[in-house]
């Protein structure tokens, strides 16, 4: 009897896992998950070869606790390369256990086996470093080697397909280790009669959905409406305009938009129009903000109510705190188990709804991580939509451009841009070129959205005259004679100076990121019932209030800033129109603080400032009136900024690591969020049973990634203070579980006497204003 090699050992019925059985599952998985690509048969090759150093005599002795340090996967992918000329899935293979490395003919030269017998670069030893030994024990297995039958995935010189070529391998990738661990899990998981495979996602039905979406919007969204007549008529325009859209074919989409004009369920109707007519299998939604992502999913959740447990799935870092009412040790043990679902299904977007951040997307998109990665072959045939899009970084924006036009171009997928304040990328087109040959040409979804914001001019901008500027006493009396507004601040510190004149005033509210995330929801509730039941509401927020808050007042201050933020601003005033039924328009007052000293004392940072001297320019170019519902205007400026800024030539070294296609390099340099930043875990006093319990969990056991997600509703991201900084001695770190040691990311705020946690300010640390992000 020939004998039989293992990919893993015992699982907890005792059961050993076949290597055959595991090599023929992930490759057949993989080829799967790659049906809509012409490089599938690939796909089946990387999943067949990813372990092909398992049939060595030492990894079996691993198995058994006899041997250790043993790389295993690199026999397979020089098989890969040297023999079949499969180099995608050599990059692959080599990296699904230590992430994609580099894709140049000097990292092809080093996968050599003869090389890595004698310099291993990670320091381990060969399983086996006879790859013609291994690949006969395959055959002998029943496994035949084929070559694909078609390899499209074929790396050209030069930069016009680097970041083409780059993501083509990230998504084979994706489809070999989303397969290795499905088929890792469905062994370890298994039960006694067989594999007992994870929990599987819905399968997206658009058409009952659409269904359930035009129900939604004519049993609850019209009848309950409060807005004027103009808003709900451009909401049925935008409503008509997607519909139309939703019938072209796929590729790259604006849909640009007034506030306030039912943008969020007129985007899920485009994906799901189209989603019905192109046959595509997924929707994503990508916004920038949690607030935006907890707003549209409540509303979501309401729209498919009736449709399977998890239809709409939430990734990012606060989804499943808990929130759900649990009273019986049923209901806790029913919530444990959904928790559980959910969060194996977003480990490779298993769902047909899809909600997460620009954060977890787009790193994603340029990570060379297994787990990051692995999710992305679900991108492919998928409508994939970003919310509030102006938010994309400069420095950022090309590459990213260029990724998505190719994951749309070559994967079918639909890409869209939504915002009432569209950045002119298409501008950019040229330069989108340069790295992926599709370009940048998306097709606007709403055509006549110029004359939506001529009907939907609901405020009057009252802008500063040439060189005036006030000072905080004279903003904080105008606030304290108006009984409900709105004043958007650039930086927390700002804020504070305003919250400190208005003390003791009536209605008085604070939004800022020093407020952990259950204290910012608080206050927009409690905001909204103050609004709603006419009482008096000063609401003092930084820019986080911005973007897609659903907040509707009178009266809106806003400090000079970028010319979107002044326009998202604006949009949380008499967003319902509802006072222009009386004749009456709501008040946008734009002011400039009397404030001495460089940018830095004014603006959270240069690209900030830089964006606020552009509408300062404007404005004095069009004699201090600048109109926020003209879309062209918004385009020159865009326009403006772009020449101001070079995005092409930003971020040198990115470009640099992505010519030479090193992964590694790339997915350290691409960071939407440029900062060291640690959590703090505090003390809210609406939640402080539940921060005693947190903290004695901490002290007690130490804390793991069950507990990082029940204490991300109280925490507040800060910068890592400096060595020697004051904060250090109002927080300690926690205590880790697993290893000893402490966290250098989690802290817990020591404060007996109440001094660092305030329920109006939130975190003040000492010397707060050099730790805090702006």
């Amino acid at each position: 009897m020939s004998k039989i090699f293992y990919a893993h050992s015992a699982n907890q019925n005792g059961d050993w896992h076949p290597l055959k059985e595991h090599l023929s599952q992930v490759s057949k998985l993989a080829k799967d998950f790659s049906a809509c690509t012409s490089w599938q048969y690939e796909a089946r090759l990387a999943g067949l070869l990813h372990d092909l150093g398992k049939y060595g005599n030492r990894f079996q002795s691993r198995l058994r606790g006899q041997d250790s340090g043993l790389d295993h996967w690199s026999q397979g992918a020089w098989l890969a390369i040297s023999e079949y000329r499969a180099i995608a899935a050599a990059i692959a293979i080599q990296g699904h256990h230590i992430g994609l490395q580099q894709a140049n003919p000097d990292a092809f030269r080093r996968m050599d086996i003869s090389r890595l017998v004698q310099n291993h670069p990670l320091r381990l030893a060969l399983s086996d470093d006879n790859a013609e030994r291994l690949k006969q024990r395959l055959n002998a297995d029943g496994l035949k080697v084929q070559i694909p039958e078609k390899n499209a995935l074929v790396l050209q010189n030069g930069m016009p397909q680097v970041v083409s070529s780059m993501l083509d391998i990230r998504l084979l990738f994706s489809c070999l280790v989303d397969a290795d661990f499905l088929d890792t899990e469905a062994h370890f998981e298994g039960n006694k009669s067989g594999k007992n495979p994870r929990f599987k996602g819905p399968e997206l039905n658009p058409t009952a959905a659409l269904a359930a979406l035009e129900t939604f919007m004519t049993e609850k969204v019209k009848p309950m409406s409060r807005a004027d007549r103009n808003v709900l008529s451009v909401r049925e325009s935008l409503w008509q305009e997607v519909t139309t859209a939703a019938k072209k074919a796929q590729g790259t989409f604006t849909l640009t938009a007034p506030t306030g004009s039912g943008k969020t369920l007129a985007m899920l109707k485009f994906a799901l129009e189209h989603a019905v007519i192109h046959q595509l299998k997924r929707i994503v939604l990508v916004v920038p903000f949690l607030t935006i992502i907890e707003q549209t999913a409540r509303i979501y959740k309401k729209v498919f109510q009736d449709f399977p447990a998890h239809y709409v799935l939430e990734h990012h870092s606060l989804a499943g705190l808990g929130s759900e009412k649990v009273e019986t040790d049923a209901e806790e043990n029913q919530h444990a188990v959904s928790e559980r679902q959910r969060r194996l299904l977003s480990e490779n977007w298993d769902a047909p709804i899809i909600l997460t951040t620009n954060v977890q997307l787009l790193e994603s998109l340029f990570s060379n991580r297994p787990s990051s990665c692995r999710k992305l072959h679900n991108l492919m045939e998928s409508v994939i939509m970003f919310d509030e899009a102006q938010g994309l970084p400069q420095h950022l924006v090309v590459p990213t451009l260029a990724t998505l036009s190719h994951l749309s171009s070559a994967y079918r997928s639909t890409v869209l841009f939504a915002t009432a304040t569209q950045p002119a990328f298409d501008t950019l087109n040229r330069d989108v070129e340069r790295l992926a040959t599709s370009g940048w040409k998306p097709v606007e979804a709403a055509p006549s959205h110029a004359d939506m914001f001529n009907t939907l001019k609901r405020v009057d901008v009252i802008w500063p005259k040439p060189g005036e500027k006030k000072d905080w006493e004279a903003i904080a009396e105008q606030l304290r004679d108006t009984k409900q507004v709105l004043c958007v601040v650039n930086l927390k510190r700002h804020a504070t100076e305003l919250l400190e004149l208005l003390k003791g005033v009536n209605g008085v509210f604070h939004l800022s990121t020093n407020q952990c995330a259950e204290h910012r929801r608080f206050v927009l509730d409690s905001v909204r019932v103050e609004i709603r039941e006419g009482r008096a509401c000063r609401l003092i927020s930084t820019q986080c209030v911005e973007a897609g808050v659903d907040l509707d007042f009178p009266w809106v201050y806003r400090a000079l800033a970028p010319f979107e933020s002044i326009a998202q601003a604006a949009g949380r005033c008499n967003r319902e129109g509802r006072m222009n039924a009386a004749g009456r328009l709501g008040k946008v007052v734009v002011f400039e603080p009397a404030e001495q000293g460089n940018w830095r004392r004014r603006y959270p940072t240069h690209a900030y400032f830089q964006a606020a001297e552009v509408t300062r320019t404007m404005l004095a170019k069009y004699n201090g009136k600048l109109d926020i519902n003209e879309p062209d205007m918004f385009r020159e400026y865009y326009r403006t900024l772009c020449d101001l800024r070079d995005p092409a030539s930003q971020n040198a070294a990115l470009n640099e690591a992505l010519q030479a296609r090193d992964f590694v390099e790339v997915a350290r340099l691409y960071r939407l969020i440029e900062m060291d930043a640690i959590q703090v875990l505090v003390p809210w006093s609406s939640r402080r049973k539940k921060f005693a319990e947190l903290k004695d969990g901490a002290e007690k056991y130490g804390i793991s990634a069950k507990w990082m997600r029940q204490a991300q509703g109280l925490a507040v991201s800060v910068y890592r203070p400096q060595a020697g900084h004051p904060a250090w001695s109002a927080i300690i770190p926690a205590k880790l579980r697993w290893g000893g040691g402490v966290s250098d990311e989690w802290f817990i705020l020591e404060d007996p006497n109440n001094d660092f946690y305030d329920d109006i300010r939130g975190l003040q640390l000492p010397q707060s204003n050099q730790v805090f992000i702006a």
